[in-house]
């Protein structure tokens, strides 16, 4: 099953054939021969599927604003034509008049509904193989208890490359664990923490490693790194490169649930950044030997968590000296200046600025700060708030990368900038040289 797992639906066949297939059974049920069929099923279908779309755009993109980045119309367009496949449903199997026309009927309504979800997932490349589709890891997976424990002695040097040398029985890939984080300084309820462990954590002695944070967009979850993001690959990639060495990856939880907004601050939204500045640090080191110096720990994201990792960054240069944003907002946000300012700081707009990166990096130097600035090229959306970015940041005093890459708001972009940039980071953070 190896090969139907690794299989791709986001590239090559697979894509194209489910798209064909749903157009197909599109024309299947818009193909019923009744004249009452023609001339009111498909016409009442096509614009209540229309008014369903418009209405949920309405909803989300006005009304609600659940999210602070808007979706694609695409995605809306997409989400209509499945529903014009479930509304034509029962018209055509009536039209058909017998059970071969009706399991067809089924058949095309779900082809139409698969070719929206792959077409959506296309957008973000959230899904990328049937394996990650279907739940099943492409990575081994290690209970939290029977991580080894702490070795003594333990090899650290500057850069740690420069001292050390993989044992014989090192493994050949790491290992992901799920870690508890509860938010005992802060008081913020978290999801569970997952963290890759790479080869050279399970020697004796091990390397001393360094931190990586990393953070899921908004809606996510600490597991969208390890399957859109295809994380493990990433930094098992890197380790055989590196003797078995790379820095220890601890994906995060930033919102609390999947679709929350607290934007990454303390609020009655939840003390997040509390959370992230010491309780996080705090689980990480009592529950891992790991580099405890602040050079050797870094914060990174995705979306919503790209913009969290400035505001750490900027908010708590002591603990997080560096930082990956990737994709990230101008400024934290609800949807607007003053819906952010209202609903998240009691409408006190002194009180946004003082934790707003822009504001800060204006008034403040960061001589020993660095950070990475990433966008798709065809993320209109977000290019041009990353562009202001970097230059905010570079006046402040930082080392700071700007990079586009090729693709829109989504994975391509996001996994292909850790997998460019692992090698800088690492030589920052003290692990190569």
């Amino acid at each position: 099953m190896d090969w139907l797992y690794r299989t791709s639906v986001i590239s090559g066949p697979v894509p194209v054939v489910l798209t064909i297939l749903g157009v197909l059974g599109g024309v299947w049920l818009l193909s019923g021969k009744p004249r009452w069929f023609y001339r009111y099923a498909i016409p009442v279908c096509g614009v209540a599927a229309l008014v369903i779309m418009v209405a949920a755009w309405i909803l989300v993109e006005k009304v609600i604003v659940p999210f602070p980045d808007p979706i694609a119309m695409s995605i809306y367009v997409w989400i209509g034509f499945a529903v014009y496949g479930l509304l034509l449903l029962g018209p055509r199997i009536k039209a058909g008049g017998s059970i071969a026309s009706a399991v067809l009927s089924v058949v095309a309504a779900l082809l139409m509904v698969l070719t929206a979800a792959v077409q959506i997932n296309l957008e973000f490349s959230a899904y990328p193989t049937v394996g990650i589709v279907l739940g099943h890891d492409d990575f081994d997976r290690i209970e939290l208890a029977d991580v080894p424990g702490p070795t003594d002695p333990v090899i650290s040097g500057d850069p740690t490359d420069s001292v050390w040398k993989a044992p014989e029985d090192m493994p050949n890939r790491g290992r992901v664990t799920t870690l508890p984080v509860p938010g005992a300084i802060s008081g913020f309820t978290a999801r569970d923490a997952e963290v890759y462990l790479p080869p050279s954590y399970f020697t004796n002695p091990r390397p001393l490693l360094p931190v990586l944070v990393l953070m899921a967009g908004q809606p996510g979850s600490p597991q969208d790194w390890l399957q859109g993001g295809k994380i493990t690959a990433t930094m098992d990639s890197f380790a055989r490169e590196h003797s078995g060495l790379s820095p220890i990856v601890v994906m995060a939880d930033a919102t609390g649930t999947q679709f929350a907004n607290p934007l990454c601050t303390d609020s009655p939204a939840g003390n997040v950044a509390t959370y992230l500045a010491k309780d996080l640090p705090a689980a990480v080191t009592s529950a891992f030997q790991v580099d405890t110096d602040p050079k050797a720990w870094a914060i990174g994201g995705l979306s919503y968590g790209g913009t969290c990792s400035l505001q750490m960054a900027t908010n708590f240069p002591e603990i997080y000296p560096t930082f990956l944003d990737f994709s990230g907002q101008v400024e934290p946000s609800l949807g607007d200046r003053q819906r952010t300012v209202d609903q998240i700081f009691g409408g006190n707009e002194a009180a946004f600025e003082k934790v707003n990166p822009m504001d800060i990096m204006a008034n403040r130097k960061f001589p020993d700060s660095a950070g990475i600035v990433v966008v798709g090229t065809d993320d209109n959306d977000f290019k041009s708030g990353q562009q202001k970015i970097y230059d905010a940041a570079k006046a402040a005093g930082m080392n700071v990368k700007y990079l586009e890459l090729p693709g829109a708001h989504s994975f391509l972009v996001w996994s292909a900038a850790m997998k460019q940039e692992l090698e800088w980071l690492s030589q920052r953070m003290g692990l190569i040289g």
